[in-house]
This record gives C-alpha cells, structure tokens and sequence, in this order.
C-alpha cells in the first residue's frame, strides 16, 4: 500500500493529476484535480483501489480525506466515484458531521447519493467516524448546546437540532440561539 507521494504535479486534467516523484508519473485520480497547482511540490495522501477490472490511484490533500474515502467505500453501494464525489463536494467535518447526526439530506446533495444510499451510509457510519472539531466554526455551536442544556434540554433534543445548527453557523450566536429554540419548541 503507498500511504502518500511527495512530488511534483506535473500535469492537471479532468479527472486527475499527475505527480512526477523520483522519475516516475503517477496518475492520482483526486475528486478536485484543480486544487493541485502544476509545477509545485506537494504530499498527496493515496489509496490504491484493486477491482477485476482496474487498477486506481486515488489522491487527497489530507490524510482525514482519504480516512473518510477509505470509510465511505466500504459502505455498499458507495464506490470510489461516488465517495470521491462526497468528498469533493463537502469539507470533510461537515460530512462526518452529517453522517453522525443522521443529516441524510445533506448527503442527499451529492451526486448519486439518494434517499436509500444516504440511509445506508448514515447506517454503516453513525458513530465510527472521529469527528475532529473545527474550534471556530464549532465553537458556536458547543455554546448553544451548553446553553440549552443549562436551560434543561435533554442531549436527545439537542442532537436533533445539531444538522441545522451547522448550516447555520454563519448566524451571529444570539440569533443561531433562537433558531435552535424555534425548532426545540
């Protein structure tokens, strides 16, 4: 298993980049191949996929991509292009973070994922996946849920109304504290 590469993109297409490490040109497929930068010096983050049929490399910018890669494609009916697709269209923390509270409209968003396939991946995932918190972002929301709790929510409650709190954060903290009442009442 290659765990990651250190090289140069040499070439940014479509679907893929190719990084150029010790003389050799390796095709990483990468859910956003334009975030790489030709001709600069990176660590991408790899996955090889060994199906009947092909042989792939899979590229990511950090090693929390590819964890969430590896954990989505092991769910059924998820696939490499379809957990690619996920990851390309989503910060990894708000992915996981839908995925945790059961948010199976947020998953719905991304290509081929319907109503069946985000029930299944919520199903397979709840509670596996290591949610490392994004303190700015989130710092909002750990304060509404200690404050509702000093109110006297119960955790369920609360964790009912974590998916909305999250596409929400943008709300400055008085008015983020409202919507949450609104929907608890």
């Amino acid at each position: 298993m290659i765990n990651y590469l250190k090289g140069t993109v040499s070439v940014v297409k479509g679907e893929y980049i190719v990084l150029e490490s010790q003389g050799l040109g390796y095709t990483v497929k990468t859910g956003n191949p334009f975030a790489f930068e030709a001709g600069k010096e990176i660590i991408v983050y790899t996955h090889m996929y060994v199906h009947d049929d092909c042989i792939d490399l899979y590229g990511f910018k950090t090693a929390e991509e590819r964890d969430l890669f590896l954990k989505l494609i092991s769910v059924r009916g998820i696939g490499p292009k379809g957990a690619l697709a996920i990851i390309a269209g989503g910060a990894v923390n708000k992915v996981m973070a839908a995925i945790n509270n059961g948010d199976a409209p947020y998953l719905q968003r991304f290509p081929g994922i319907g109503p069946k396939t985000s029930k299944q991946i919520i199903l397979d995932l709840n509670g596996k996946l290591d949610l490392k918190e994004d303190i700015s972002e989130n710092q909002k929301i750990k304060n509404i849920k200690d404050a509702l709790k000093a109110m006297g929510y119960k955790k369920q409650e609360i964790k009912s109304i974590i998916p909305m709190l999250t596409q929400c954060t943008d709300l400055p903290i008085d008015e983020l504290l409202k919507e949450a009442l609104k929907k608890l009442i």
